[in-house]
């Protein structure tokens, strides 16, 4: 399975394709796609979800659909 990065934008468009929306695991700093039924993921804005990526140098990989948070490769 080959991960292509994709820009945050392009990630929350899929994302809200999908009826997807971010969330933040309670009590950590880690962000993932939810939808939202978990009651140990809180929903966070997709603004939060922009300043948490930069800030933690995060990016969003796809591989057919499949999204994936993590570290940049750069």
């Amino acid at each position: 399975m080959v991960m292509e990065p994709v820009s945050v934008e392009e990630a929350i468009e899929k994302a809200k394709k999908k009826g997807l929306r971010p969330g933040r695991v309670k009590g950590t700093d880690g962000v993932q796609f939810t939808k939202g039924r978990n009651n140990r993921i809180e929903v966070i804005t997709w603004d939060e979800f922009r300043t948490t990526l930069a800030d933690r140098q995060l990016e969003v990989f796809d591989s057919n659909g499949f999204m994936k948070i993590m570290k940049r490769q750069r």
